[in-house]
């Protein structure tokens, strides 16, 4: 280290001893010595040392300047800064350790032209740097604003003697008396330097006045800090002398002090509730706790917390199931339409309890899982469960949830712990035996908090639940008679052990037919009633509802068919409020006048008017719906392009249908060069949507067959199956989503596997009369179905060998008829 300044720095008369021309450099480290200061420095570095010895034994004159970084060991000529002050050394005291005391004058400010040595220690030529000063009013003003700025600081500041305001009050010279300040006050380096370089004592005064007033600030919200600990000190000893007064005069008097009531109100409630066993004698024990601390004490309000809890949780009270199973058909039938499986579901439980009569007289059994798109009635579902066995009814969303803590509640050792979603659900439903729902299975996080799915392996668990810790209590809360129903859009997320615990119920989409019914009966009067309207005012037509739902909505549940029914509700109330008299009647007419220009429209027909488009039948979180897979063909060598953020099934199942329809050319009339002369693009529209799955194989080989020969596919047909290369189409899943979904398209025929013909018995019956289902069990019956020609003939033979040159024109114009009969059927 170069130098370490002393603050105690005293001023004196400025000197006008004139500064040589050439002078020894002393560098300073967080150090800035001003003109007019006496300040005190420590020597430590050998070539300071050297430095200092040289000066005493010449004109005792030395040039001091700051060094830029403080990190530098040996500063050079690039480390310092320009502009610094000369000083005459007035004492030197050496110290044993060879380093040394000096007390230095600043004279004058200098500015370095140049360095004229290095070694052994810095020399510079120097300039002296004056002052621009204009003593106006305003200088004048700045100086005195400085001093009383100055002066408030001082009477904050401990290390600022009182003697130092007088000082800076009996210096008239405005630049001595920013020296004087500046060099009193600890402030950065860097700025200290800031105000040494500048050489116009305006801006100098402004600068320094508004370092101070920062400086003041500071200052100040420290000591009101300091006030207010003291404060609470003194008010804290003072409560404490006031209750150990009032103590002894209540034990004086035979009085009960207030926290000895307290806890024999706890007390008595203890007695009252006959809690379990090991949960009355954990609440006793911090009873007990309670009574030996003061209501100060940070032990105190976590305990009576702690209590507070196990008081409030309903232990032993709960509801008194209703198992009058005729009832309960007729409260779920009233808020639901059609999911009869559930509800039957429901009332095998019912049933099996009054049958069974076990001694708590409650539902035991597996946890229900309803799974299926939004806005089929999974969560109204619940509602309606506990309504028919008038129960309590409680819902949690664990969408998102990332952190184990939430379900099972923070241990008591940490500040603002509390019980978990779990036991705070139980206790506001004041009832242990409530129907509970836990929303958005499928949507759990996980992160390094914990796995809130494994969390809930024990609540789920009729094996285990009997005994449920939540970390808060650390007790055992009975939650075998709470029946839990969770709710979830898909399987998939849901972890397989956490699965395994639930007995799933699918909840399918709706169809046309059964959302009219559903809006007659429950959405209209609903939306009606809710926008302010008389229900004998408005009515809406069965053409009316058909119309919202093919032309503004698109769902397989009913969400945007009620937004939709109550944005013409609110239309009709407008013009009711404007006065506009009469019943409204909404026909079709009038929901395009209400809701506008229809928002989605049947694209099957105009996407397959061309060969090489199919439409495949696919199924989302949504439910059902309709893609198009498209294939086209252009110049090149056979290589085979995949677009449409498609994943790696759904990219295996292209180059099987490709490998398919390659190995039976000879059946549809196709040269046996034509894949090598021919490059293939298979897209599939809506790219930013990513894809996948093995369901789209069939539709993939349509579009090819489609394409290679011409023939366009019928625009009626959707199709939904896996291919495999020896042509056999497999069976997949979501059979009824995607039929509901080709209905919503306006497809009249679906060609599925034969495997799947079983599933149709969970098509309504009416779409099963009103649609075409085709079985299929190869390719090249897809083909015969879907393709407009009609003619297509199984192939069992691999690819063959190329043929000669004759073989290979006969094939050609094999095709070529082939071609002119397909165009004449078309046109027929």
């Amino acid at each position: 280290m170069e130098m370490e300044g002393n603050l105690a720095e005293t001023t004196i008369v400025s000197s006008d001893q004139e500064i040589p021309g050439v002078v020894p450099i002393l560098p300073l480290r967080d150090t800035v010595v001003f003109p007019e200061t006496v300040t005190p420095l420590a020597v430590g570095q050998e070539r300071s040392v050297k430095l200092i010895d040289d000066v005493l034994h010449k004109d005792k004159i030395v040039g001091l300047v700051s060094i830029k970084h403080k990190e530098v060991e040996l500063a050079g000529p690039d480390d310092v800064y320009q502009v610094g002050t000369a000083a005459i050394i007035h004492k030197m005291l050496k110290v044993p350790d060879g380093s040394l005391r000096i007390l230095v004058q600043g004279l004058k400010r200098i500015r370095i032209t140049g360095f004229t040595q290095t070694d052994p220690f810095l020399v510079a030529s120097v300039a002296p740097l004056e002052d621009e000063v204009e003593k106006t009013k305003e200088v004048e003003a700045l100086s005195r604003n400085l001093l009383s700025v100055f002066t408030k600081i001082i009477g904050l500041v401990p290390y600022l003697p009182e003697e130092l305001q007088m000082a800076a009050s009996n210096v008239e010279d405005p630049s001595a008396l920013c020296y004087l300040i500046a060099s009193a006050i600890k402030i950065k380096t860097e700025e200290k330097q800031e105000l040494l370089e500048e050489v116009n004592v305006e801006r100098r005064l402004r600068r320094l006045t508004f370092i101070l007033n920062r400086e003041l600030e500071v200052f100040e919200l420290g000591s009101k800090i300091q006030s207010e600990v003291q404060s609470e000190m003194d008010k804290g000893q003072r409560e404490y002398f006031l209750r150990q007064q009032m103590k002894a005069i209540q034990e004086e008097l035979g009085e009960v002090d207030e926290i000895t009531a307290e806890v024999n109100e706890l007390r008595q409630q203890l007695d009252e509730l006959k809690l379990p066993e090991e949960a009355d004698k954990q609440a006793r024990r911090e009873l007990d706790r309670l009574s030996k601390l003061q209501p100060a004490a940070a032990e105190y309000s976590v305990i009576r917390t702690y209590l507070d809890w196990i008081l409030t949780i309903p232990w032993n009270k709960g509801t008194e199931d209703n198992l009058d199973i005729n009832r309960a058909q007729r409260v779920l039938d009233e808020d639901h339409y059609d999911l009869e499986k559930v509800k039957n579901r429901i009332l095998e439980y019912l049933s099996v309890a009054k049958l069974k009569r076990d001694k708590e007289g409650v539902i035991t059994g597996p946890i229900l899982c309803f799974v299926g798109p939004p806005g089929v009635g999974k969560t109204s579902l619940g509602h309606s469960i506990a309504r028919a066995l008038e129960r309590k009814f409680i819902r949690i969303s664990v969408g998102g949830v990332r952190d184990e803590a939430e379900i099972r509640g923070h241990r008591r050792t940490y500040i603002g712990a509390m019980p978990g979603t779990i036991i705070r659900a139980i206790r506001d439903s004041e009832s242990n035996n409530p129907v509970f729902m836990i929303d958005e299975m499928d949507k759990l996080g996980a992160d390094f908090r914990g796995d809130p799915s494994s969390a809930l392996l024990e609540v789920l668990d009729p094996e285990q639940h009997f005994s449920f810790r939540d970390h808060y209590l650390d007790l055992p809360f009975d939650l075998s008679k709470v029946l839990f129903i969770a709710t979830a859009n898909i399987l998939d997320t849901i972890p397989p052990p956490l699965r395994d615990r639930m007995e799933v119920i699918e909840l399918s989409g709706y169809t046309e037919a059964e959302k009219i019914n559903i809006a007659k009966r429950y959405l209209v009067k609903k939306q009606t009633e809710a926008n302010g309207l008389d229900p004998k005012m408005i009515s809406f037509s069965d053409k009316a509802l058909l119309r919202i739902i093919q032309d503004y909505t698109r769902e397989a549940g009913l969400r945007n068919l009620e937004r939709e029914i109550g944005s013409v509700c609110r239309k009709v109330a407008r013009e009711m409020a404007e006065g506009k008299q009469g019943k409204f009647k909404i026909d079709e007419k009038a929901v395009e006048q209400y809701l506008g220009k229809k928002k989605f429209f049947s694209e099957a027909r105009r996407m397959t008017s061309e060969p090489g488009v199919a439409t495949g039948l696919a199924w989302t979180m949504s439910g059902g719906d309709i893609i198009f897979i498209e294939a086209t063909a252009m110049p090149g060598s056979g290589h085979l392009t995949l677009t449409g953020q498609l994943g790696d099934i759904m990219k295996e199942s292209a180059q099987a249908a490709l490998s398919w329809v390659r190995s039976h050319t000879d059946g549809i009339g196709v040269p046996e060069d034509y894949f090598q002369k021919h490059d293939l693009h298979v897209h599939v529209p809506a790219g930013a949507v990513p894809k996948d799955g093995p369901s789209a194989g069939v539709t993939m080989t349509t579009a090819l067959a489609s394409l290679v020969t011409g023939v366009p596919v019928f625009a009626n047909v959707g199709m939904t199956g896996e291919v495999t290369l020896s042509g056999k189409v497999l069976p997949i899943g979501g059979l009824k989503e995607k039929v509901l979904a080709a209905r919503r398209a306006g497809l009249d025929t679906v060609i599925l596997p034969r495997e799947n013909e079983r599933d149709l018995e969970d098509v309504p019956e009416h779409l099963r009369q009103e649609m075409k289902f085709i079985p299929v069990d190869d390719v090249s019956e897809v083909l015969s179905a879907a393709l407009a020609d009609g003619k297509w003939a199984r192939q069992k033979a691999p690819v063959k060998p190329p043929a000669a040159a004759g073989g290979r024109h006969k094939a050609t114009a094999s095709r070529k008829t082939l071609i002119g009969r397909k165009a004449a059927a078309r046109q027929k």
